[in-house]
């Protein structure tokens, strides 16, 4: 009698890069979704005026306006609960840090000048990726912490955060979805420091 063999069970092999591959397509999928809107925000770029108010809203988003925020707020004479601000902006500050340079670094999605000859850069950016906008993200979360603690912070803060992020969409650095989803990770964030070092 002839040994029985026992019948061989065959597992399909997940693709490791499948998630990765589908996210991939997805963003040059959105990649041209958006080209429209980009190239008609980077026509901006053609009227100096516009473009200088654009690249030093830029560069003011680049840490300068939200360190002087967190002096101010530390030492500008608003009290225990401006230190607590300031201390609340900084960790929101860290922890966005990281959160996007993660973010940019497994999504790999390449700026829109990269991508569309079209596209003008007009400033400088600060790293290759484009997803999510790192400006934007830290924009909003200061912009929502800040103007908690002192709503006539407001009518500063505001105006600039809606600066900062046309700026990097007229400067060719990013896409809408960008900026949107750098937006609401931002006021993620900052609910986020307000409940767990606001408490």
């Amino acid at each position: 009698m002839l040994p029985t063999r026992t019948p061989r069970i065959i597992t399909p092999v997940m693709d490791h890069n499948s998630t990765a591959t589908r996210i991939s397509g997805t963003l040059a999928w959105l990649d041209q979704v958006e080209l429209a809107a980009c190239r008609r925000l980077n026509r901006v770029v053609g009227r100096h005026g516009a473009l200088q108010l654009f690249r030093m809203a830029s560069r003011l988003g680049d840490g300068v306006l939200w360190y002087t925020l967190i002096g101010v707020l530390a030492l500008g004479g608003f009290g225990a609960e401006g230190r607590q601000a300031a201390l609340e902006c900084a960790f929101a500050g860290v922890a966005g840090l990281l959160i996007y340079r993660f973010l940019k670094n497994v999504l790999v999605r390449e700026r829109p000048y990269m991508t569309h000859a079209v596209i003008v850069c007009a400033g400088k950016p600060l790293d290759r990726f484009s997803f999510p906008s790192g400006h934007t993200l830290h924009a909003v979360s200061f912009t929502v912490i800040a103007a908690g603690a002192f709503p006539a912070l407001a009518l500063v803060l505001v105006p600039a955060a809606v600066l900062i992020a046309l700026s990097r969409m007229v400067l060719g650095l990013h896409y809408p979805s960008d900026v949107i989803a750098g937006g609401l990770l931002g006021a993620a964030i900052a609910r986020a420091t307000l409940v767990l070092v606001g408490a």
